[in-house]
């Protein structure tokens, strides 16, 4: 499946996108402050993109203008998230990569996974959580609607061999609605 936005393409990932995901996952400002280190080479990226990238909702995300991937975002689906273990509720997980950073691409790809989440695959809640620190990923999850539900102080970061502090935030298919009625309103 492909998903569009104005500005984006979001769609599978692909073996040849390694080169483009190791340019942006290897720099230390992206993934460690998600909880992962950054690549280390393009095969280690291409490993990323057979093993973890391969969820049934996870997309690469692409520039339409120019076509080259960003960044990534997933609906982690039950059985591969923490969060929650029903079936009608699933995890939101993004990063973007520094070059893009403050052009509002990842509002705009996080958006259009919550329409797919609750209109297309039919969610309750999509839960989504950022680590202390992380003010970014903070800043996207208020910008698209996330309510507060938790904080918890000591979170295992297993890929870093670390314990953080952890926000979880919540969306509820009420609240989405809601909040997209009134945004037609206007």
């Amino acid at each position: 499946m492909t998903l569009q936005t104005e500005r984006l393409t979001l769609r599978r990932w692909e073996e040849t996108d390694a080169e483009s995901l190791y340019e942006y996952a290897s720099d230390p400002d992206v993934g460690p402050i998600a909880g992962w280190p950054p690549h280390k080479s393009i095969e280690e990226s291409r490993e990323v993109i057979r093993n973890v990238f391969c969820g049934e909702e996870c997309y690469a995300i692409c520039e339409k203008r120019s076509g080259k991937v960003i960044g990534a975002i997933e609906l982690k689906l039950n059985g591969h998230t923490d969060m929650t273990e029903q079936n009608d509720e699933c995890e939101l997980g993004y990063w973007l990569g520094k070059p893009f950073w403050g052009r509002g691409y990842m509002p705009e790809a996080a958006e259009e996974m919550l329409r797919h989440g609750f209109e297309d695959l039919g969610m309750n809640i999509i839960w989504c959580g950022y680590y202390d620190g992380n003010s970014k990923s903070e800043r996207v999850q208020e910008k698209v609607g996330f309510l507060y539900h938790h904080t918890c102080s000591e979170v295992p970061v297993p890929l870093m061999n670390e314990v953080r502090v952890g926000h979880t935030n919540y969306m509820t298919k009420e609240q989405w609605e809601k909040r997209h009625t009134r945004a037609e309103k206007e």
